[in-house]
């Protein structure tokens, strides 16, 4: 398998899942739910019908942010603790490889054609761009896929607060492992980088800067910031509308959305939250989702414990929906019939109708999901 791994990437990225599918167990579009948890220290499958539990899959520590290769048959996850990036094969529900050495990988996007992948450095206030190609051509061995124990404890103090308001350590103690990475160039940005997102034509990539409040805008080829767009206080995601000429960003600790026009690099308005009942402070959007059409956006208001629908042509606030503690991500069925929403302190996923905008019922899942995938 490590040879078949290897090979598959120096012609191209994209033939590692074809030649993982001729050992797949299933096939893709099971159905199957992935939840990644944080505390568990592994990805929760789900079967798309029952909800029962179909199996865990053990990574490295702390595996958050998730997203499918373009063929869907394989599942990147982003392993804070472990300083890694998991490979999941969907078919057999196995972890088969990893991308190792990378310091506290915080979000990641795949580049249009699926042969890059851009990474947030938190520790090293970088964008990482990895040429898949490259790093699995030049690696020499597959690393040891050791797994992480499930957390002991059910300390939940650093989650209550917010994931990345944690004791910071030194930020240039990964440069020395990154450096030995194949394949990978850093691109420096502002501190503490999260959101990550590639434009389809793959010419530019969007990073946040939590602590600078800044959208950076990288020149995919070369590697450079060519803007940088003032955003609300502490910006975490991103939505781009289907048409390109918006990028939506959520602002923590704003407690809102910036709108920024892409051609102009500017942000041209601010949506900000305000659901009954809960202090500013408390409402702490984070997680976006907008629908294919682009006519609307959902977002994870995070301590709030809601989801809040919005209509993108008027940037009106349509409804506000209770769902569990600290909604944090949200993902649509392929269909975009259902909307499932991560609470990462209530340990479930609400399940809503997306006609009625009501909540169909809650899944208990790992401790302190982060992410979910659906597999249709």
């Amino acid at each position: 398998m490590q040879e078949l791994i290897r090979r598959g990437f120096v012609a191209s990225a994209g033939l590692l899942a074809a030649a993982l599918a001729g050992t797949s167990a299933w096939s893709a579009g099971s159905g199957h739910l992935f939840v990644s948890s944080e505390k568990d220290n592994a990805i929760t499958v789900l079967d798309g019908a029952s909800y029962a539990v179909v199996k865990q899959i053990a990574t490295a520590a702390r595996p958050r942010h998730l997203q499918f290769s373009h063929d869907r048959k394989l599942i990147y996850a982003a392993c804070g603790d472990g300083d890694a990036i998991d490979i999941i094969d969907v078919g057999k529900l196995e972890l088969v490889d990893r991308i190792a050495g990378v310091e506290d990988p915080e979000l990641f996007d795949l580049s249009a054609d699926g042969n890059t992948l851009f990474i947030s450095l938190e520790d090293d206030a970088a964008l990482g761009i990895l040429d898949l190609a490259t790093y699995f051509a030049e690696r020499g061995e597959m690393p040891e896929l050791t797994v992480a124990e499930p957390d002991a404890d059910d300390d939940r103090d650093e989650y209550a607060r917010d994931e990345d308001e944690e004791e910071e350590e030194g930020g240039d103690e990964g440069d020395e492992d990154e450096a030995g990475i194949p394949g990978l160039r850093l691109v420096e940005v502002g501190e503490e980088p999260e959101g990550v997102l590639a434009s389809p034509d793959g010419r530019t990539v969007w990073v946040t800067s939590e602590v600078a409040n800044l959208v950076h805008v990288v020149d995919a080829e070369q590697g450079e910031i060519i803007a940088n767009v003032l955003a609300g206080n502490r910006p975490r995601r991103f939505a781009l509308t289907p048409d390109g000429k918006e990028l939506w960003v959520s602002n923590e600790l704003s407690g809102s959305v910036s709108i920024i026009d892409t051609a102009a690099n500017q942000a041209v308005a601010e949506i900000v939250f305000e659901p009954a009942g809960f202090r500013p402070e408390d409402v702490t959007p984070v997680g976006l989702t907008m629908t294919n059409d682009g006519k609307t956006l959902v977002v994870g208001l995070g301590r709030a414990n809601h989801v809040a629908f919005v209509d993108v042509a008027s940037r009106a606030i349509q409804d506000y929906v209770l769902v569990g503690s600290r909604a944090w991500n949200a993902t649509l069925s392929r269909d975009e019939s259902t909307l499932y929403v991560v609470n990462g302190l209530s340990d479930d996923v609400s399940i809503l109708d997306m006609a009625s905008r009501k909540v169909l019922r809650s899944i208990p899942v790992g401790r302190v999901p982060h992410t979910i995938l659906i597999d249709d």
